[in-house]
Parts: structure tokens; sequence; C-alpha cells
């Protein structure tokens, strides 16, 4: 199964993207009783035809989870073609008999589809090249938040010194981020189309918010067992130092970890980045296995 199977709306760059959003939008929700026929009918004969209606009623659940990942720096409409194939594949697997609807399960797909994506593109997204410039890339956003929720524009000084300390990286680097983050975000009061619709009109869809907070609150489970299960593999040491660089709201410094455990802080930064590497890997082995992700 591939995008050329259906007749989906075009989306091939920046230019088009508004359009694209206004298209989708006319597609119409199914119902749960039509959603059912529908996927049963794919299920036992094959029909396209049933398979296209279900995956276009839910192009605005993939436009929707993939602006979750606009912080990213890379670029929306690619995210969205991969949602878009993350959802062919959930369609493809789904079975209406488990009792769930569509969106729910394939949230999952998508997910999958855009993470795997920006992981590719990682390589592409010369943000910084230390681990803790990678940390500020990644937790810049969510850190402003917390400390000033509608803060627009540059950081306010003590704003920039808390998230430095925060995060062991420079203020400097703070502002630098921030500037670049900015500018890769797209105005949730953008227009779209002729009828006045902004972004954050178009994003609320409330027929589906039900089933996504089930969903959200089902993967944020799933990640904790997945984190209880795999934090396992490691010694007490890198539990330990793990956790007081990553895992807290407050990362302790290298220094500090360096006189605790009486070595170098070029040696914290090792056991830390190493620690990190064999508990990513094996979140990710045990999610492929538990079919959390969808695997190449």
């Amino acid at each position: 199964m591939n995008t050329k199977t259906y007749n989906l709306p075009a989306l091939s760059n920046e230019g088009g993207l508004t359009a694209y959003l206004a298209q989708i939008k006319k597609f119409p929700m199914l119902d749960a009783e039509e959603e059912y026929m529908l996927a049963k009918n794919w299920l036992a004969t094959g029909n396209v035809k049933s398979a296209e209606k279900l995956v276009t009623s839910h192009l605005r659940l993939v436009a929707k989870i993939a602006m979750g990942y606009k912080g990213y720096g890379l670029p929306l409409n690619e995210m969205i073609s991969e949602g878009n194939v993350g959802l062919m594949q959930a369609v493809k697997k789904y079975d209406p008999e488990k009792g769930f609807r569509l969106a729910t399960y394939a949230m999952w797909w998508i997910k999958a589809s855009i993470q795997e994506y920006i992981l590719r593109s990682w390589s592409l997204v010369k943000i910084g090249t230390t681990t803790a410039q990678k940390k500020l890339f990644f937790n810049l956003k969510k850190i402003k938040n917390q400390i000033s929720p509608k803060t627009e524009g540059d950081l306010k000084d003590e704003h920039v010194k808390d998230i430095a300390n925060r995060l062991n990286v420079s203020e400097e680097e703070v502002v630098s981020m921030n500037r670049r983050l900015l500018g890769k975000e797209q105005s949730l009061n953008t227009p779209i189309g002729e009828d006045g619709d902004e972004w954050q009109d178009w994003v609320v869809d409330k027929e589906m918010d039900h089933e996504v907070r089930f969903a959200q609150n089902e993967e944020m489970e799933q990640r904790k067992d997945l984190l209880q299960d795999s934090i396992k593999i490691l010694n007490n040491r890198e539990k330990e130092i793990l956790y007081s660089r990553r895992l807290t709201d407050k990362p302790i410094t290298l220094e500090d970890l360096s006189k605790k455990f009486k070595i170098s802080r070029e040696r914290i930064r090792q056991i830390e980045n190493r620690a990190f590497e064999k508990l990513q890997k094996h979140m990710l082995n045990s999610a492929k296995s538990k079919n959390l992700l969808t695997a190449n």
C-alpha cells in the first residue's frame, strides 16, 4: 500500500500547505457505524474505495499531530506526508472488531512515522553538536512554557539565565537557539483559504478530542512502562547519573556529579551518554517488539 493507491490531495511544498489544509477539511468525518462498515468491507474484499474513505477522513488528524512536532525545525509538509504514510499503514492493519475507533489506533502509527522521519533527518538539523546543545534543542520550548507560557520573541534576561542553569549551557546558546526555533514556527493566526479560518481554529477538532485524549493517556502509560522496564538494564551509577542529568526538571551539573563520584566531568559525560544510548536502544527494541513503533 502506498500513496499512489489513493486519490489524495497533493502536498508538494510549503507554498501549497494552506491549500492542502483547506482541501482535507472538506472530507467528511465518519460516524462509528460507517467507519466500522468501511473497515469490514476493506478487510473482506480489499475495496480500495473503502480504504480511501477511511484514510481521507483522518487526514486532519495527521496534520494536527504533525503540528505538535513543529518545534523540531523540519518542514511541516514533510512531517504531514510521513504521518500520512503511517495512517495508511494503520488502515491496512486496523481491525474494527477489537472495539476501538480508527483514530485511537492510527495515532500510534502516525506518531511513529513522524518520529522516525525526525530521527532520520537529525543529521540535517545541525542545531548543535554537544549533548547539552541537543538537550537544549529538544527541551527549550517546554521549559519556556513552564517559566512564562505566553512569552513571544526574545526571552527576558532572568529567563535566559534560568534556562541556561537548568540545561547546563551558556546564556548565549539559549538566546541563539530561541531565535532559531522562533524562525521555524508557523503562526497559528495564518489564514487558511478564503473563508477566513485560522490555524488555531482549524486544528481544534472536537469530534476527535475524546479519542485523541484517550490515546494520549494510553501513550503516556506505555512510555512510563517502557522506561521503567528498560532502565533496569543500567547499573546503579548509570541510573543515578542519567536521572540526575536527563530525567529531572532541574538537572545536576557535571561539576557536582564529578565531585560526588570522584571522577572527572568528562567521565561523567561519557557515562551519561553511554547510559542514554543503552536505554534508548532497549526502549526502541521493546517498543518495536510490542508493535508500538513501525519497523523498517
